[in-house]
């Protein structure tokens, strides 16, 4: 018996990977001490984003990535909270 994944299990497992490959570049970046470096790595980031930004589309699209909208008073109390934080 073969076992095989379906689109949407392969498409979930890419997703997965890419929140994880972004969220490590972004460490690598914050950490580097070299300038070369860290921009290297953001040109890759912006791919990465990118690619994750397709998968999502396509993903949420098919419905097996179904999202809302956020009710205006909870972006608003977003905004106001990260404000605050500005220095």
């Amino acid at each position: 018996m073969q076992n095989t994944l379906s689109e949407q299990e392969i498409l979930t497992d890419l997703l997965t990977s890419e929140k994880h490959t972004s969220s490590t570049i972004n460490t690598f970046i914050t950490e580097s001490t070299c300038a070369n470096l860290r921009q290297n790595l953001k040109d890759i980031l912006t791919e990465e984003h990118s690619i994750h930004e397709n998968l999502y589309n396509v993903m949420n699209q098919k419905g097996w990535y179904p999202t809302s909208d956020a009710q205006a008073q909870e972006v608003q109390k977003t905004k106001d909270k990260f404000n605050s934080l500005q220095l």
